[in-house]
């Protein structure tokens, strides 16, 4: 009895479905594996499946193949800024003569500003000012035929040498101004002080060129180089349709860098003397001189940070 008790409690045991069992030995299906994060157990991929082969070029190597990709928009891009600038903002220009010495030099590059003109600026007292031949000015041998690669420079206003001229602003519509013998000049009756910038060895205030007293017309501006000897400014065409007086319509803008070479790198401010009371309002906020520089580094820096924001980018990419 005791066996057939035994018996039993096989049978009961037998109704149970026997595990399957593939060559003898393996897991219990009813127990499931644990999750293997590395993959390596049943049913996950080991360390040699499925692996992507490493790229060949490294990211400094994708990141220099793409900035030559990139480099064709880049140039197009400064060419499009450097015509806008010309335009609007700044234009280089090259001194052809001695007429300005010592301020500027024959060679010399300077900047001038052709922004404040679109906002109504208008010439003022003691500026270096570039602007066209009036008429007849500017002799021939003064006017060079610039060549090919000037002619690219100049599109693109790196480069500008031709029918323009570059004087200092004495009075303005509406002034007198007179000299007389060895000077000095005068605006409204008030004597200037120029030696500040009339300092070639020798020149003097009017060179024995006489003129006024005359009244300047609104509108328009009476020039002088600062070499008064070797300048044919207004004095030297007061015989001509124009007396003389350049109109403000032909001025191009202010000069306000002396940028080449470097090694006379420096600003063309307004000398104190037009400062003086009497001589009238002086509306010329001098620091309009440094607003190109500021907005030129307004503009480079969203450029820059933008740039800069996408390499960062792609190299976490990369990475």
């Amino acid at each position: 009895m005791a066996v057939g008790a035994r018996s039993g409690q096989d049978d009961e045991f037998d109704e149970r479905p026997p595990a399957p069992v593939a060559d003898g030995a393996g897991p219990d299906p009813d127990v499931s594996e644990p999750d293997d994060p590395a993959g390596h157990g049943p049913g996950g991929s080991g360390p040699d499946d499925d692996v992507d082969e490493p790229d060949d070029e490294t990211p400094a190597a994708r990141q220099h193949r793409s900035f030559w990709k990139e480099l064709p928009i880049l140039i197009g891009i400064a060419l499009v800024l450097a015509l806008l600038i010309k335009t609007f903002l700044l234009q280089a220009f090259s001194i052809p003569s001695d007429s300005m010495q010592n301020t500027l030099q024959r060679g010399d590059r300077i900047l001038v500003d052709k922004l404040t003109p679109w906002f109504g600026s208008e010439p003022e007292r003691g500026e270096v000012v570039v602007f066209h031949d009036p008429g007849d000015w500017l002799p021939d041998a003064e006017a060079p035929e610039p060549g090919p690669v000037q002619r690219v420079l100049g599109f693109i206003g790196l480069y500008a040498e031709g029918q323009d001229l570059v004087k200092r602003v004495i009075a303005v519509g509406g002034d007198t101004v007179e000299c007389h013998g060895d000077g000095p000049v005068k605006v409204n009756g008030v004597a200037l002080d120029e030696s500040d910038y009339v300092t070639f060895p020798g020149t003097t205030p009017c060179k024995d060129k006489n003129f006024g007293p005359l009244k300047v017309p609104e509108g328009k501006i009476w020039v002088m180089g600062d070499h008064r000897n070797d300048s044919l400014d207004s004095r030297w065409h007061m015989e001509q349709p124009g007396g003389g007086f350049v109109d403000n319509d032909e001025v191009v803008g202010r000069a306000v860098v002396r940028a080449w070479p470097i090694s006379r790198w420096g600003t063309l401010p307004i000398p104190d003397t037009y400062d003086q009371p009497g001589i009238g309002d002086q509306v010329a906020d001098k620091a309009l001189g440094a607003a190109p520089a500021g907005l030129g580094l307004l503009g480079a820096v969203p450029l820059v940070l933008v740039r800069r924001r996408r390499l960062i980018r792609r190299a976490g990419l990369d990475g």
